[in-house]
């Protein structure tokens, strides 16, 4: 199959999302003078997860989330206060985040292999403010000719909306000439599959394929290293070609 584009997701996919949440979240209790150990970590992540899960279905907004999980994150620790308004503490782990730009140590090497030789865009469920300080301060947004995010437009993956606007912006290409990779199966994978593209699963931890799903998921590809993309796209050739 010879793509003309690919179409990449953000955080897990490029960014190292897990790196840069805690780090920020870290930064972010510490300013409150609390520690973020493990149980807080994952007591936030659990919480975050189910928030963008239900903004995947179209069941909360972008900024319901930037509060709520705070929220959800106090009353889980037994934490309550003026001190720990979740609006304030929302408002500080935006600050903090955009300044985690962690990219996954093959990203630069697959995107500087790739550029030039299939066109690219980004597009992501993601916050503005913090993706864009994020693709300037990583140098991302050098690589693409067309990026999408979520919050901007009022429609997220799955959804076919927003690629009907990535689609635009990249100026209608059939959509056999187009592959969408990325880590979500619930909302990169099945996105692509609802706008009837082929889905590249990057899946590093080597993790099953959701056998319970409603829709089974197609997926053309599967990658556990990003630089397995490299002949997938470019008929064979190595990193080092």
């Amino acid at each position: 199959m010879t793509y003309r584009w690919l179409l990449f997701d953000a955080d897990g996919t490029l960014f190292d999302y897990e790196a840069a949440e805690h780090q920020a979240l870290t930064a972010t209790l510490a300013d409150y003078g609390l520690d973020a150990g493990p149980e807080v970590l994952a007591t936030y992540q659990e919480a975050n997860a189910r928030l963008w899960r239900d903004f995947e279905q179209g069941l909360t907004t972008p900024d319901r989330i930037k509060t709520e999980r705070f929220a959800r994150l106090f009353e889980a620790l037994g934490l309550a206060g003026p001190a720990l308004d979740p609006v304030q503490v929302g408002e500080a782990y935006l600050d903090h985040l955009g300044t985690c730009s962690q990219l996954l140590p093959d990203a630069p090497t697959l995107l500087d292999a790739l550029v030039g030789k299939v066109r690219l865009a980004l597009i992501t469920n993601g916050l503005t403010r913090v993706q864009r300080a994020r693709l300037a301060h990583s140098g991302l947004n050098t690589y693409f000719e067309a990026v999408v995010i979520s919050e901007e437009e009022g429609v997220a993956k799955p959804e076919p909306g927003i690629f009907d606007v990535i689609f635009g912006r990249m100026g209608h290409p059939h959509r056999s000439e187009v592959l969408m990779v990325g880590d979500s199966l619930t909302s990169d994978i099945r996105g692509a599959n609802r706008y009837s593209i082929d889905a590249c699963w990057y899946n590093p931890r080597r993790l099953p394929r959701d056998p319970g799903a409603v829709d089974p998921l197609e997926i053309r590809y599967e990658i556990t290293n990003l630089l397995d993309l490299v002949p997938i796209v470019l008929g064979g050739k190595s990193v080092e070609e």
